[in-house]
C-alpha cells in the first residue's frame, strides 16, 4: 500500500493543475491555427509541426508571434455568435408580439371575439 504524504498530493495536485491548463492553451492554439484565414495550408501544416515536435517551445513561439491575431479572431467569433443570438430573439420575440397585434387589430375591426383574441394571445406566448 502506498501512502502519500501532504507534500506529495499538493505537488501532484499543482502538476495536474498546469499540465491542465497547458493542454487548454495547446488546444486553443490549434483551433486558432485552424480557423486562421491569413495563414496559407502550408504555413498551418508548419505550425502543426512545430506544435508537435517542440511542443512547449511551438506554443510559446505561437502565442508570442500571433497573440493579437488570436484575440482579434476570438472576439469576432464572441460578437458573431452574440449576433446570431440576438437575431434569434428578435425574431423569436417579433413573431409572439405581431401575432398578439394582429389580434388586437381583428378585436378592434370587430372580426374576431374577446375569447378568440385570449386564444391566440394565449397560443403566442406559450
Amino acid at each position: 500500500m502506498v501512502v502519500l504524504s501532504l507534500g506529495d498530493f499538493l505537488w501532484s495536485l499543482l502538476v495536474i493543475f498546469f499540465m491542465v491548463v497547458y493542454f487548454m492553451m495547446l488546444f486553443h492554439v490549434i483551433v486558432d491555427v485552424f480557423r486562421r484565414k491569413d495563414a496559407s495550408g502550408g504555413k498551418k501544416a508548419l505550425w502543426l509541426l512545430v506544435l508537435l515536435i517542440v511542443p512547449l517551445v511551438g506554443l510559446l513561439a505561437y502565442m508570442i508571434t500571433n497573440g493579437e491575431g488570436m484575440t482579434a479572431r476570438s472576439v469576432q467569433d464572441v460578437q458573431r455568435s452574440q449576433q446570431q443570438f440576438d437575431d434569434h430573439v428578435r425574431e423569436v420575440a417579433g413573431g409572439s408580439a405581431g401575432e398578439i397585434e394582429r389580434a388586437q387589430s381583428l378585436l378592434d375591426r370587430g372580426t374576431i371575439s374577446q375569447a378568440e383574441c385570449e386564444r391566440v394571445k394565449a397560443k403566442a406566448l406559450a
